[in-house]
């Protein structure tokens, strides 16, 4: 028999008490759970071995009083019967049985003997989520003076925390003398688990100034803490700990460390400790992608993601959805839909995969892999799940498919603020202005208050269809709730709402009153200048907003180009591109080369526009094609502009207002041939000009009107009005440009110039 271990008679049954007896101070009695029974052959002869093993040591008479006299070996067995078979109450019939026999030679000392059976109970209480019981059972240990025995501190405390009591069960540790971390584990995990992270470290305080050395069970919970609060001192402090204690660097703890660091944004030092780790599980592996995750550094997350696969690691499902998620948010979407295949192959997706999947889709207007997504969502049953039902309405719609994101939306019973923000988004993205006029009603007749991301998610669609009356009775919305205003992201909408429909004075003053401002912020209000040709007060902001340190972005960057476009501020735009690279780091991207094209052809610089198109890295758009086309036509360079005629033709687009925009150049340089062959070579590839389309709000309703269409009720009222007003502006000067006409036909097309250029 090895020395310090000691089995008393209960070791013949299958789920017997394992006593380690660390000599000689008793206080460190531990209990543990066997799951399979160890044989002897005669179990006195154990009892006697061990009694010669703790001969001279107080340890011996404690022995004796816990080893079950024979008298009640029948009753101990049948009580741990009755719990194992969830009869709480035969067993604590059993158990008072047991007192009562045991009652006139009970005494302290001897009370030992109830310490099998009241654990065993306790247990059965935790089980059965037996409350009253359990606290009756607490008042009887008191009551026996057991209340400091270290197995029934550890088996009180486990009762309290499993019922979410801490109180009680802090209670219960600080009056313990027991020296095992065990039952401060216990309290200090569940604080954690439950949140309460002030509480965790304050316990763990306590057990270090009753001299508890803690144990790597200690830790992992401690530091997690540390994290979630960011206290950054106290976590040093536990780490130096670690280092100074003797009980070694377990898994568990060097993961909490790892996970620690990358809380407080130490990733270099969160790196170094998982670098010097020996063994790695998956949890090592997870948590270090999610630190580099956590701060967008998506580069390296797929790095060690790329690591773990040539190592062999076997990847959880957390994992996984971790680098498919970082591909979706560094907007390569493909990425993402190619990593939940490769996926599907190794593990069954869960449905955060499935809402990846979704998302990916919805934003690359995939909706045939949607649908496909959407089908092995409602075999696997994951459709139950509301993240994956919202996910499904907002992938229908970004798909253009309302129809089906309706019937979802419909289906769902019990609709969640998210479920309500999801459909108006799609109705918005769609510019149904009536679906969600109609939806918005619905949803606070339905008592569902609307969130900042409602109101945000709406506000583009007003300023894009010029809706200035409910754009203002939402910013009036906004104003009456209180708790709107730390939302800047709503504000920003909301200046972005004026500053698009040409309200800048409206924008101004909003902007004016934010005492927190952002890039949004200032591009939003930088892009309502530059919409008005107020190149000049667009750039004083854009000064302003690098003086104040906020960076600008590549949104930002578009904002100010197209600002000293529209102003013809032509060396302003060229230093400001230049500033892209050489003070804000910046790679200009395509849409900022089409900035520079539009600036120079607006200024007639038409070299140095064509020159930006073919020395830019990447291929030039037919919208950069088109704005060259324009300024050529405008400033009469003809030869320049059928070589970008050529170039464009090359693309074969499918706008029609590209083709309108050759033909009106032709026309001006009175080319009826080759314009006539713009026409025959737009009817071969089947480009047709969508008929123009208007709307007028009167009384809260949107009228619209269509070239040509008479189906409106008060069309044949309406279309002599518009006729009467098209002579009043002929008179008053205002006569459209016919020199663009041909003299053999109409060409109805040239009116769509002013939409292109």
């Amino acid at each position: 028999m090895d020395k310090g271990k000691i089995y008393d008679s209960s070791l013949l049954q299958r789920h017997c008490i394992f006593h380690t007896w660390v000599l000689p101070p008793y206080s460190q009695l531990k209990i543990i759970e066997l799951d399979n029974p160890v044989t002897e052959p005669n179990p006195s002869n154990v009892v006697q071995d061990m009694c010669l093993l703790l001969i001279g040591h107080d340890s011996l008479c404690h022995l004796l009083q816990l080893y079950p006299q024979n008298s009640y070996s029948h009753e101990f067995r049948a009580l741990k019967d009755f719990v194992n078979q969830a009869n709480l109450s035969n067993a604590f019939k059993t158990f008072f049985q047991i007192q009562q026999h045991a009652a006139p030679s009970l005494s302290t000392a001897s009370s030992y003997i109830l310490l099998h059976p009241i654990s065993s109970l306790l247990l059965g209480c935790i089980n059965l989520k037996s409350l009253p019981q359990g606290k009756q059972l607490h008042a009887q240990v008191i009551s026996l003076g057991l209340d400091q025995h270290p197995i029934l501190v550890s088996r009180l405390t486990n009762f309290y925390t499993s019922f979410t009591l801490l109180a009680d069960a802090n209670v219960v540790v600080e009056s313990s003398t027991s020296l095992d971390p065990l039952p401060w584990n216990m309290v200090i995990s569940s604080y954690v688990r439950n949140g309460l992270f002030m509480e965790g470290l304050s316990a763990y305080k306590k057990m270090v100034n009753k001299r508890i050395e803690p144990d790597d069970f200690t830790y992992p919970s401690v530091l997690k803490a540390c994290g979630e609060l960011l206290d950054f001192a106290t976590g040093l402090e536990v780490h130096k700990s670690i280092e100074a204690s003797s009980i070694g660097w377990s898994l568990f703890v060097h993961n909490a460390l790892v996970s620690m660091y990358g809380r407080f944004g130490e990733l270099k030092v969160a790196r170094q400790i998982f670098d010097q780790m020996h063994h790695r599980d998956d949890v090592s592996w997870n948590t270090m992608i999610n630190c580099y995750a956590s701060r967008g550094m998506w580069e390296e997350a797929f790095w060690l993601f790329g690591c773990m696969q040539e190592e062999g690691v076997e990847m959880n499902v957390i994992i996984w959805n971790t680098i498919a998620g970082g591909c979706l948010h560094s907007g390569n979407f493909s990425g993402a839909l190619k990593m939940l295949s490769q996926m599907r192959t190794k593990i069954h997706l869960d449905n955060v995969a499935v809402v990846v999947g979704l998302n990916a889709c919805s934003h690359i207007g995939a909706l045939k892999l949607g649908k496909e997504i959407h089908g092995h969502a409602v075999r696997t049953c994951l459709d139950a799940f509301e993240n994956v039902r919202n996910a499904l309405v907002t992938m229908y719609s970004r798909c253009s498919d309302l129809r089906h994101a309706y019937i979802m939306f419909h289906r769902m019973e019990d609709k969640g603020l998210v479920t309500w923000n999801a459909m108006l988004s799609g109705y918005a993205h769609m510019d149904r202005s009536e679906e969600v006029s109609h939806l918005f009603r619905e949803m606070l007749h339905k008592g569902v208050e609307p969130n900042f991301v409602t109101i945000a998610s709406v506000l583009p669609l007003c300023a894009r269809i010029a809706n200035l009356q409910h754009g203002r009775e939402f910013h009036g919305y906004i104003m009456k709730c209180e708790e709107f205003d730390k939302y800047l992201l709503l504000w920003n909408a909301l200046v972005d709402m004026y500053a698009r429909s040409g309200k800048v004075l409206e924008a101004r003053r909003v902007f004016d009153s934010l005492s927190t401002r952002d890039e949004v912020t200032y591009t939003s209000m930088i892009l309502g200048y530059g919409m008005k040709g107020e190149g000049q007060t667009a750039l004083k902001l854009f000064e302003e907003m690098c003086k104040l340190k906020i960076k600008p972005d590549y949104v930002t960057m578009v904002a100010v180009l197209t600002a000293c476009s529209h102003s013809g501020l032509v060396s302003q735009g060229q230093l400001l591109f230049k500033q892209m690279t050489d003070v804000h780091g910046m790679i200009p991207r395509i849409e900022h080369f089409a900035c520079m094209v539009d600036l120079y052809g607006r200024a007639g610089h038409l070299n140095k526009a064509r020159d930006v198109i073919t020395g830019m890295p990447c291929k030039p758009t037919s919208a950069m094609w088109a704005t060259l086309i324009g300024a050529c036509r405008i400033y009469g360079n003809t030869m320049m502009g059928e070589w970008a005629a050529g170039k464009l033709m090359e693309m074969k687009p499918d706008h029609s207002g590209y083709y309108v925009l050759i033909a009106n150049m032709y026309a001006a340089a009175g080319c009826w041939s080759k314009l006539a062959e713009v026409r025959s070579y737009m009817k071969n590839i089947g480009v047709r000009k969508a008929p123009g389309c208007a709307w007028v709000d009167v009384g809260n309703e949107f009228s619209p009107f269509v070239v040509g269409d008479t189906s409106n009720p008060r069309a044949y009222e309406l279309y002599p009005l518009m006729d009467g007003l098209n002579e009043v502006m002929k008179d008053a000067g205002y006569v459209s440009n016919e020199e663009t006409v041909s003299p053999e036909e109409h060409f109805e097309e040239l009116n769509v110039v002013g939409s292109v250029y």
